[in-house]
């Protein structure tokens, strides 16, 4: 699976390059290694050179995107976490795959702050990558940046979360190619770069895995996918997406 390129904002100041670039943040912290099965597991250090007990709030939420069930076309896996976004950080990457092509993909964050976030009014937060390719006619219609802001919370409203502090970027780049490479055909890409605080429970732990499910949504909506709930006439898929890459 390609992992997604670029930068991941926590809506509070610190950013993360999808590599494992790290930049200065508000706030400190390491993740752990590999959880024996290729995966980053819960566990985070906090702190320079010192570990700390994994919150409980945070195994749960760990867990319950590991258990989360979604739709077959999108292949999700666990990846290296930021280091510098939250005391307890886990990654996921996901991809809408056609067979052997992969038509859209993206990146999940959760963080982690016991003690509270002041920009996120929560301690828990959720954020996003995703992107995927269009048609030069389709990236150039000014109400795109619109339209795809609002697929991403009505995947969230679409199953009844609640969350607060939303706060992302929706970027349109286009690329032509001349000289050597101009036999390639002219190519646009979309991506929607958020963050957002999911509200927690009683127990303090949010729904990770309607969360988890709710970006799935909006991933296959922007890959062009049909709504997985037939008759479901309230999701508009995008129109004039360029064909799928190779994987």
């Amino acid at each position: 699976m390609a992992a997604a390129q670029g930068r991941l904002s926590d809506g509070a100041g610190g950013m993360d390059d999808a590599k494992g670039t790290e930049e200065e943040a508000r706030h400190k912290g390491n993740h752990n290694g590999s959880d024996g099965s290729g995966g980053s597991n819960a566990s985070t250090g906090s702190g320079a050179g010192g570990g700390s007990t994994v919150p409980p709030a945070f195994t749960a939420a760990v867990e319950a995107l590991r258990a989360a069930r979604l739709r077959p076309q999108i292949e999700v896996e666990a990846t290296r976490a930021p280091q510098r976004l939250a005391p307890h950080a886990y990654a996921l990457e996901a991809a809408v795959v056609d067979g052997d092509e992969e038509l859209a993909d993206g990146r999940l964050v959760l963080l982690h702050e016991p003690a509270g976030h002041e920009a996120w009014h929560g301690t828990f937060r959720l954020v996003t990558l995703v992107r995927a390719e269009l048609e030069p006619e389709m990236a150039a219609d000014p109400l795109l940046p619109d339209v795809c802001w609002s697929w991403l919370t009505g995947a969230l409203q679409a199953r009844g979360l609640t969350y607060g502090e939303p706060s992302g970027t929706v970027t349109r780049a286009s690329s032509h190619y001349f000289g050597g490479l101009s036999a390639r055909p002219s190519a646009s890409q979309i991506e929607i770069r958020a963050s957002w605080t999911p509200r927690e429970s009683l127990g303090g732990v949010p729904d990770t895995a309607a969360h988890l499910s709710s970006w799935c949504d909006l991933l296959a909506q922007v890959a062009g996918l049909p709504p997985a709930a037939p008759g479901d006439a309230s999701v508009v898929t995008l129109p004039q997406r360029r064909g799928p890459q190779s994987r």
